[in-house]
């Protein structure tokens, strides 16, 4: 039986779980984000799920339940404040410890499970050895994005939140945890400094502002975390966990900012809002876990992943797109969903979410109805990109639209490219599909749909057809 493509969002089009902090636990990939809804008003309004898949088929995703509440933290019994992104470490008994920060509180709570994705349980909060709580001590700052290592008895847990113009807000610090996964030894201690802290450094114009992570690769400690520009993930480097980070580079930014392999550097190719995840080892190849935006808003936010390439001292930035976690490019024959849309803009390649009227990816229905995504609020020169394709001898081209139009579809291998083929489309209120001949050149290309007319049309997928 042949393996499922695996797409960009990995999870089904219908779940929000951004913030994901992938690990590989006994021949799975768990992925551990907070819980966007569909149509969210602020982030995070869910309970904390987990996914998982086996190492060897990265498009067979299990959905593992509910594995911690909001209500399950005795700070929290009415669930009025949200869960922010947690992470996961399994501590030196061998149990998974699940850390996170609640919205209204600037310390650290910690739940623990026998199991990667079984039902945590609270255990307590971070604390000092005379009690006081992390974040409660005169001159802490606030604590925020969790981000946790163990390597023996010893668990390196970073924190922080910077937000632009903050001066009260140096950077993300790491502490050290006894065994105990509670107790801190040694901390808080610098790590990477925020924007107001990052002039004549080499972290200028990518200071630290959340989403601390860490991980061991090749001996080396690097440390992951989102800049002050919020789209993109960026990474630091160090042979110890406790300071001496040198910044490398970007790893992945969710407007594509910093690609300059098919357009200008600078030139967005997505509307991106804050980003955050982390980098996992899977059968020998690194990949970077993200999140994209959705609905034009902020809240929210669907899980990605791309390929990362080695280089001498770290990685390459990844170039986002449709195919993440397939291994290579997708079957240039067949029907695709246009959800998988890795770039959607308009003439005007706007950069963050939230500007009227703009295209979004969106559903129908309410959060938790698992009706799969379309692209909506498409306008006369609205863009979607999809890539790539491994194309040989397509020769038709579909798309399948709904909602008041009158236009076409123009079909090109580049965003800036040749008009391959027109598709004519006609609004309708029921989902209609129109085909047109076309001559898509062999080989690895880009899908771009650019409608040009009247209306907004819907769309919900497209096909190439081959001989």
């Amino acid at each position: 039986m042949s393996k499922r493509q695996a797409f960009n969002p990995y999870l089904p089009s219908w779940e929000y779980i951004p913030d994901g902090e992938p690990y590989v636990f006994d021949g799975r990939v768990y992925v551990y984000g907070s819980h966007d809804l569909y149509n969210g008003w602020v982030f995070c309004m869910g309970d904390y799920v987990c996914w998982s898949a086996p190492v060897d088929d990265l498009s067979d995703w299990r959905y593992e339940s509910v594995i911690y509440p909001r209500c399950a933290d005795p700070m929290n019994k009415d669930g009025k404040m949200c869960l922010y992104a947690p992470d996961v470490t399994v501590g030196p008994d061998g149990r998974y410890y699940l850390y996170y920060v609640l919205d209204k509180i600037s310390i650290i709570s910690v739940a623990v499970c026998d199991t990667p994705a079984g039902k945590y349980e609270f255990y307590g909060y971070v604390h000092y050895p005379d009690g006081t709580r992390l974040g409660d001590r005169e001159g802490d700052e606030p604590q925020f994005d969790p981000g946790v290592l163990t390597e023996g008895d010893r668990t390196y847990l970073y924190s922080g939140f910077c937000g632009i113009g903050d001066k009260s807000r140096t950077g993300s610090k790491v502490v050290v945890l006894d065994k105990d996964m509670l107790t801190v030894l040694e901390g808080p201690l610098p790590i990477a400094p925020g924007s107001q802290y990052s002039a004549d450094t080499e972290y200028e114009g990518h200071a630290f502002f959340e989403a601390s992570s860490i991980r061991k690769v090749d001996g080396k400690y690097f440390f992951i975390y989102s800049s002050e520009v919020m789209h993109e993930l960026c990474y630091a480097v160090s042979d110890s966990p406790l300071g001496g980070f040198k910044y490398k580079g970007v790893l992945v930014s969710n407007a594509d900012i910093g690609i300059d392999s098919y357009k200008p550097t600078d030139m967005s190719m997505a509307y991106a809002a804050n980003d955050h995840g982390s980098i996992v080892e899977i059968n020998g190849e690194w990949y970077i876990f993200y999140h994209r935006h959705t609905n034009n808003t902020w809240f929210s936010r669907q899980g990605c992943a791309e390929k990362l390439v080695r280089t001498a001292d770290g990685f390459a930035q990844a170039e986002i797109t449709s195919c993440g976690l397939n291994g290579g490019p997708l079957k240039g024959c067949g029907e695709y969903p246009a959800y998988i849309a890795c770039h959607l803009f308009t003439e005007k390649h706007e950069l963050y979410v939230g500007v009227p009227g703009a295209p979004r990816i969106m559903q129908d229905g309410r959060d938790g109805d698992e009706n799969e995504g379309y692209l909506g609020h498409i306008s006369d020169g609205t863009t979607a990109g999809f890539k790539y394709f491994d194309c040989k001898g397509v020769n038709s081209f579909s798309v399948t639209t709904r909602a008041y139009a009158d236009g076409d579809f123009e079909v090109r291998t580049s965003y800036d490219g040749d008009v391959l083929a027109k598709i004519h489309i006609i609004g309708t209120n029921v989902w209609e599909t129109y085909t047109t001949d076309i001559a898509i050149p062999d080989g690895i290309n880009a899908i771009y749909l650019t409608y040009r007319g009247t209306g907004s049309p819907q769309l919900k997928s497209f096909a190439l057809g081959c001989k």
